[in-house]
């Protein structure tokens, strides 16, 4: 019947008794299941992680300045990946960069959950605040 047609018989079920076949043109499946997987993977949702950068004496109004921003990147669905900068010899205020962070965590706690707490790695102590889920 496939030869008459002049399409191809694909099996479909293999393992069912008897095994499913179906006539159909084969390219034109391929094509077809090729752009289904295409739009499901333009569905997919694709994280953005946006940088806010501090300097261990970071001062109130460049604080709150950034704090703005953070607000505007979780609200907009992006990651937020808060960090302080230690230059020189500043790593001798890693205190204040944790005390720094944390207070950020702590005033933007509406609008994200902390992914990673503060830590410390080289000359940066980074700490990453996820956007919480819009109702």
């Amino acid at each position: 019947m496939a030869e008459e047609l002049e399409l191809d018989l694909v099996e479909i079920s293999p393992k069912a008794i008897p095994p499913v076949c179906k006539i159909i043109d084969y390219k034109k499946f391929l094509y077809e299941q090729k752009k289904r997987e295409k739009a499901l993977k333009s569905k997919a949702t694709k994280v953005t992680v946006k940088e806010i950068r501090f300097g261990p004496q970071t001062d109130e109004h460049d604080y709150e300045f950034k704090k703005k921003h953070a607000i505007k990147f979780l609200q907009d669905g992006s990651k937020l990946k808060a960090f302080v900068f230690f230059k020189g010899r500043s790593i001798i205020f890693k205190e204040q960069g944790q005390i720094l962070l944390l207070k950020l965590a702590q005033e933007l706690e509406e609008y994200g959950k902390v992914e990673q707490l503060p830590k410390l790695e080289g000359k940066r102590m980074i700490m990453y605040i996820a956007p919480k889920k819009v109702k």
